[in-house]
């Protein structure tokens, strides 16, 4: 009897053909460089400032109330419930929290979630790019087919014409991110009324990534594309609690869409995750019942690392545009004159100035000349972190 290993025939690996087009992704592969180098970390959308003490607080009273066992699949009532309100309230949306509600471990799973739930093999799903790395992998995970439609600068408006051409009879669905990573492209009502109107003729869904919906600059406000089309069953809208709340690691999200829609997530999700964190959906009740002075009190809080950010980058030999909401923003590097794609330069700051950004190339799949001149900044930090971070930049510039 040979032992295990010990044949004729041995074991070779070679991965299902569907990862040949999914690489590693470029925000943590620079973040595992970065650590090695104790370089500051303006790469990924991780807040270095603390949660809300209330919020924080009910998290450790949900764990020490032995809260810390599965919730039903699709989320806590409770959660659902207050999600409800909380887009009622701000938008005049109606949702039913029974049956049209679903809470994801971040919008993440959610994107994956609806990916799988409604794109068929062969289907065809426009993403719009600069993309987060998560969309691409999402519709290849459901065996569908990405077309892109770029977004240029320096105003990153929707192409409208671009648009109406990459629909096809294959065309399933279009994932729709606003206020928009890594742009900070806040859509227009034109811009969400006309993408509405081309998915509603050729019946395509809209899948919506919301999470940084909070975080938009006067004069630019957030349009929940659902008030433009409150009754029409297409939209599938995404939204997260780990951005806003500054608890990207608590891995909450959510899922709202009609009825059909929501049963056919809830399968998938049921059998990606079960559910989300329990003690953390708890906490998540208190976090949507904050009041709006902390929203209003967080944008102006963003606003000054916005602008900070954008000065540092200035004098620093970077070309930034502002962005209209979240908390990232793309810069060319031009004035550096590095040769080499921008995976390269993204590497060079983190050795030559110990700070860590994404890549631009880690956005573009169709228009890729594009993401090679430039690397996307998170402000999501301290302002004494980021005057560091502008320090160590300028110092770099200046002895390159």
């Amino acid at each position: 009897m040979p032992l295990f290993g010990d044949t004729n025939t041995p074991m070779t690996f070679s991965p299902p053909s569907r990862l040949d087009r999914i690489g590693p992704s470029q925000i943590r592969e620079n973040m595992r460089i970065a650590m090695e180098h104790e370089a500051i970390n303006l790469a990924q959308g991780r807040p270095d400032f603390p949660t809300a003490p209330v919020v924080k607080q009910a998290a450790i009273d949900a764990i020490a109330h032995d809260l810390n066992q599965y919730s039903v699949t699709w989320g806590l009532a409770e959660l659902r419930e207050a999600i409800a309100r909380h887009v009622h309230e701000r938008h005049g949306l109606t949702f039913d929290p029974e049956t049209e509600i679903t809470i994801t471990c971040g919008v993440t799973e959610a994107i994956v979630a609806a990916m799988l739930a409604l794109v068929e093999v062969g289907d065809e799903v426009i993403i719009i790019e600069p993309a987060h790395e998560n969309y691409v992998p999402a519709v290849y995970f459901a065996s569908g087919t990405p077309r892109f439609v770029t977004l240029r600068p320096p105003d990153y408006a929707l192409p409208l014409d671009e648009l109406r051409a990459a629909i096809s009879p294959r065309t399933r669905a279009i994932i729709l991110n606003t206020p928009h990573n890594p742009s900070g492209h806040v859509f227009t009502r034109k811009e969400l009324n006309a993408i509405l109107a081309l998915a509603d003729q050729h019946g395509i869904y809209v899948v919506t990534d919301e999470i940084y919906d909070h975080l938009y600059y006067e004069p630019y406000r957030h349009i929940a594309p659902a008030t433009l089309a409150p009754d029409w069953k297409g939209l599938v809208i995404t939204g997260g609690l780990s951005k806003i709340y500054a608890a990207t690691g608590w891995r909450l999200g959510y899922v709202l869409a009609s009825k059909d829609v929501t049963t056919a997530i809830r399968t998938v999700h049921d059998y990606l995750t079960i559910c989300a964190p329990t003690p953390f959906q708890y906490a998540a009740v208190t976090a949507l019942a904050l009041p709006e002075s902390y929203y209003t009190d967080l944008r102006a809080r963003f606003l000054r690392r916005r602008d900070l950010t954008m000065q540092m980058l200035i004098d620093s030999g970077f070309e930034p545009y502002a962005p209209q909401g979240a908390y990232y923003l793309l810069a060319g590097y031009g004035p550096w004159k590095h040769q080499g794609d921008s995976q390269s330069f993204a590497r060079r700051l983190i050795t030559e100035a110990k700070v860590a950004v994404v890549p631009g190339g880690a956005f573009y799949y169709q228009a890729t000349d594009l993401g090679q001149h430039l690397v996307r900044f998170a402000f999501a930090k301290t302002s004494q972190v980021l005057k560091q971070a502008g320090e160590n930049l300028a110092k770099a510039f200046h002895n390159r």
